[in-house]
C-alpha cells in the first residue's frame, strides 16, 4: 500500500473508530480503494455475540446508522481526504472475516484460516491452515501438522475460511 494510502487509511480509522463504538460495533477494517466508478471508503463492522463463536451480529440498522454518522464526520473533516468523489460503504464481515488486528487473530485461534503475506516465509506468500494461537507480535499457524509462525508486521491479507456442511 502507497505510503499516502496507508496514512489516509489511519486517519480514517481515527475517525471511523469512535463512531463504531458509540454505536456498540467494531470497527474490523477500513479501506480506501480506487476504482473503475471512482475512489471507495470500504468500512467493515462487526458485533460479537455470545454463543456465536463465528459470525456477525451487525445488522442492516447498524450498518445504516455507522453509514449516516460516518457520512456526516467525514463531510466535517473533508479538509484530511482526497479532493473527489467517493463512495462509503458500511458492510459486515460475512462468513470469511477479514482478521486484521492481532487481537482478531487470538479470537479466532482454532479456526482454519487463509493468510497472504507481503514477503515470502519459506518461499511461499500463501498459506491456509488452522490458527494455533497468538505470540509476540506473531501468529502460529498449522499447515498440515508443521507449525509456522508469520510475523503480524508481514501479513498482506488474511481471512477465515468457511466451509460450508453438507
Amino acid at each position: 500500500m502507497p505510503q499516502a494510502t496507508s496514512q489516509l487509511v489511519q486517519e480514517l480509522h481515527q475517525l471511523i473508530e469512535p463512531i463504531c463504538l458509540s454505536h456498540g460495533v467494531e470497527l474490523v477494517d477500513v479501506r480506501y480503494l480506487r476504482e473503475p466508478k471512482g475512489a471507495v471508503i470500504r468500512v467493515i463492522i462487526d458485533r460479537a455475540v455470545p454463543g456465536l463463536e463465528v459470525g456477525s451480529g451487525v445488522s442492516l440498522e447498524d450498518c445504516t446508522a455507522v453509514s449516516r454518522d460516518v457520512s456526516t464526520s467525514l463531510e466535517v473533516h473533508q479538509d484530511r481526504l482526497p479532493s473527489g468523489a467517493f463512495r462509503l460503504e458500511v458492510s459486515s464481515p460475512g462468513l470469511e472475516r477479514p482478521l486484521v488486528k492481532l487481537s482478531d487473530f487470538e479470537r479466532f485461534s482454532g479456526h482454519e484460516v487463509k493468510v497472504k503475506t507481503e514477503t515470502p516465509i519459506d518461499r511461499q506468500r500463501r498459506f491456509r491452515g488452522t490458527l494455533v494461537r497468538v505470540v509476540d507480535q506473531n501468529i502460529e499457524l498449522d499447515q498440515d501438522g508443521k507449525v509456522l509462525s508469520i510475523p503480524h508486521a508481514v501479513i498482506a491479507k488474511a481471512n477465515l475460511v468457511y466451509r460450508f456442511s453438507n
